[in-house]
């Protein structure tokens, strides 16, 4: 049996890292090359990520905790006692923290993310800190798919999705549609969705949150390329990029890239892709809502926002929206 059970989980891993190169390929053919922002999140992603909180530059991490802190007993209520809190792209679990040091009799905390070790490692420090209290499940997931859940040994009253750090704006409109109908789909009958949102502001303040003078943004920018050479046996030249945010104020979204600085061909999955010197890859969209804005869009997923909490600038929000049948 648990040679059968390995076999199909080598079959899986397979079928996925082959879909996974399709996906990569197809990418980068396109007229406009794009990769998706998932495969920022190696190991070495998700570090260089923790540090982009971090800087002075960057206001969504900040401002959000300072959010969460000073509402934080208003937040507590609305989860309520003995939810299954699920929280998707979870990295390094530092926000989660301030929740389950305020929720009563949590049925389980189940952190998603899709960098395994990362994922793990963080899990683990998080069971030294509240374990046997609250049940920690971790789930090494792409969360942009229906995935199944665990069963938690404390049957929860209702499932909680928590998506902290603005991720929402990563998506465009028609891709963040369907994660939030993933969230609807987990968060089950009664359940709820808490959630961080950027909101539209100056051009200045966005472009640099995504600019910093430390060349952090950049590194995490750069070493997506680095991750697939070492996962996809492809063979970028990382000094031959270099990286670029701009603000477009038309479709109210941070734009990333990694700009050609020479003309070169790029092997993959066996094929080759040439790429000329000034071409750009896509990696990153960054959407910033209106608050009207992002209720429609939530509506249309299926969920209500009931309540919503911001910082004295209007910077950030942190929404909390019911779980409604479409």
């Amino acid at each position: 049996m648990r040679s059968e059970a390995a076999r199909r989980a080598r079959e899986a891993q397979t079928l996925n890292e082959a879909n996974e190169l399709d996906e990569l390929i197809a990418g980068l053919r396109r007229d406009e090359k794009m990769i998706p922002p998932k495969y920022f999140y190696d190991e070495r992603g998700s570090q260089l990520f923790d540090r982009i909180t971090k800087l002075p530059e960057y206001y969504p991490t900040r401002t959000e905790l300072r959010i969460m802190r000073d509402h934080i007993d208003e937040i507590a209520a609305v989860v309520g006692e003995q939810a299954s809190l699920i929280e998707f792209g979870s990295g390094s679990s530092t926000k989660i923290r301030i929740l389950l040091d305020h929720l009563q009799s949590l049925a389980a905390y189940v952190p998603v993310d899709i960098s395994d070790e990362h994922l793990l490692a963080a899990a683990e420090r998080l069971r030294q800190d509240y374990f046997p209290d609250i049940e920690i499940l971790p789930i090494v997931a792409d969360f942009t798919q229906v995935f199944e859940l665990p069963i938690p040994t404390v049957p929860p009253v209702r499932n909680v999705v928590y998506f902290p750090g603005s991720t929402i704006g990563n998506f465009t409109p028609a891709a963040a549609l369907d994660l939030l109908r993933i969230m609807h789909h987990e968060a089950k009958a009664s359940g709820a969705l808490l959630i961080g949102v950027d909101l539209q502001k100056d051009r200045a303040t966005l472009e640099r949150a995504y600019n910093d003078a430390q060349g952090v943004t950049a590194q995490f920018n750069l070493n997506m390329l680095r991750h697939i050479n070492r996962e996809y046996g492809a063979n970028f030249n990382l000094d031959a990029f270099r990286h670029r945010a701009e603000y477009n104020a038309e479709q109210g979204r941070i734009e990333m890239r990694l700009d050609a600085l020479s003309d070169m061909h790029i092997r993959l999955g066996g094929e080759e892709i040439a790429i000329a010197r000034g071409e750009a890859i896509l990696t990153e969209y960054s959407y910033k809502y209106t608050l009207d804005g992002f209720a429609a869009l939530a509506q249309q997923a299926g969920f209500e926002v009931s309540r919503v909490w911001t910082d004295a600038d209007n910077l950030f929000s942190v929404q909390y929206c019911e779980r409604r049948y479409p």
